[in-house]
């Protein structure tokens, strides 16, 4: 039985158009046969766009709204650089140029751009861009203007990170269900410190909310957070658990704003790596052992009765080191006073959240060997703190959360009630 075999190239050439012109290509590289299939198709797609604006060529038709105006050439961006594609022109009757939807819609892909920021997110440097998108023994030329340099892989992330950055900025937070707050400092340069905010909502997903620049982590900065999460719609009259690193600074930003009595719970990891840090090795065991009962512990008051025992046991070997165990020990058992669970409470007690967050912030950022300006810091922590977005997991204990939600609500209207208790006694006390 004779089978009759079709090859694209046996294929009459009123078939070949467009992708089967490109087949030709395919014989150099299948990577050439898709960039010429695709070009292609793009010329096809303007040409079209060029007939429902003017109509067929030579017609008078009354409905179409303009007429060709020669061709020109442009160059367009893909994934592996930028190629020169030459485009018709059309005019309205007015004389103005009349964009062609299918080439605005092209650039404004800016597939390249992307390219380059993923790439730069990945540790790829500037240097290394050219090669990691276009293999050195490839056969799809690279000349000068292609966009692959770095010069314009820099520019690329430049232009995206900023907009990013002010899109991120400018978010509205109103129709978030925060029941968390983390805050924390990660240090850029010696001069250049920047404050971050996450926020865990009543799902247990995780959301960065703010970033802001400062010399110092004082008082100004964290107030200048604080404003700008409740600018944009974090309402201060729902009562919020705001995690910290222990900076009095932030305390003082948080219960201005949010009230003084707002809960606010210290890390109990940073609080006891700063304790280790400062007694010798021999006592290491014993007191890590028994932070670790007193932070373990349901009851609040015996954890702090444990406490302050172990702060008076230090008295005589460290007296310095048991001022700072006493120090901030209201803020330390916040989670305990609000009677969380168990498994609730140990993710709440400490920052690690957005620790791990600034972790993937000093990764990403670890190429860049000099900060030209704060601009320049914001720009690249926004961008890796919406990268680490990206590897969020939900809360381990989000099940647990209606249990926070009702142990904040109660701790508000005990507090209202005790301030309206005082003040019915100063007036009775004044009459």
């Amino acid at each position: 039985m004779k089978t009759n075999i079709t090859t694209a190239t046996a294929l009459p050439p009123a078939v070949l158009s467009p992708v089967g012109k490109a087949m030709e290509e395919v014989s150099a590289s299948f990577d050439r046969f898709c960039l010429a299939a695709g070009m292609e198709a793009l010329g096809e797609m303007m040409e079209k766009d060029a007939a429902d604006a003017c109509g067929p060529r030579h017609s008078r038709a009354e409905a179409r709204r303009g007429y060709r105006w020669g061709r020109t050439r442009g160059k367009v961006g893909f994934h592996a650089g930028k190629i020169d594609v030459e485009r018709p022109r059309v005019r309205d009757f007015a004389g103005r140029e009349l964009v062609l939807a299918s080439w605005e819609h092209a650039m404004a892909e800016d597939w390249l751009g992307k390219w380059a920021m993923n790439l730069m997110l990945l540790n790829v440097s500037t240097r290394k861009f050219r090669r990691a998108v276009r293999l050195p023994e490839g056969d799809v030329p690279a000349p000068a203007g292609s966009g692959v340099s770095k010069s314009a892989a820099s520019r690329h992330f430049v232009a995206l990170s900023a907009a990013r950055l002010r899109e991120w900025l400018a978010a509205d937070l109103s129709g978030l269900d925060l029941l968390v707050v983390q805050i924390d400092g990660i240090h850029i340069a010696e001069h250049l410190i920047l404050v971050a905010a996450i926020g865990i909502d009543a799902q247990g997903i995780k959301h960065p909310l703010a970033l802001i620049e400062g010399a110092t982590e004082n008082a100004a900065i964290a107030q200048a957070l604080i404003d700008d999460l409740i600018e944009r719609g974090l309402d201060p009259a729902v009562p919020r658990l705001f995690i910290i690193d222990g900076s009095k600074a932030l305390s003082r930003a948080i219960r201005r704003s949010f009230g003084r009595h707002t809960p606010i719970q210290r890390c109990q990891i940073h609080k006891a790596r700063n304790i280790m840090e400062r007694l010798p090795k021999s006592l290491h065991a014993s007191i890590r052992r028994a932070l670790r009962q007193a932070w373990e512990l349901d009851d609040a008051a015996k954890a702090e009765r444990l406490i302050r025992n172990l702060a008076q046991r230090l008295e005589r070997e460290a007296p310095g080191v048991s001022g700072s165990l006493l120090e901030g020990l209201d803020e330390i058992l916040t989670v305990t006073r609000l009677g969380l669970p168990a498994e609730l409470r140990r993710s709440l007690a400490c920052t690690n959240i957005i620790e791990n967050m600034m972790g993937t912030v000093r990764r990403i950022n670890r190429n860049v060997k000099h900060w030209s300006s704060a601009s320049m810091a914001l720009r690249w922590t926004a961008a890796a703190m919406l990268e680490a977005k990206k590897g969020f997991r939900r809360l381990k204990a989000y099940k647990q959360l209606p249990t926070l939600r009702a142990a904040l609500i109660a701790q508000r209207e005990q507090t209202s009630k005790r301030l309206n208790d005082r003040d019915l006694d100063q007036q009775l006390k004044v009459a």
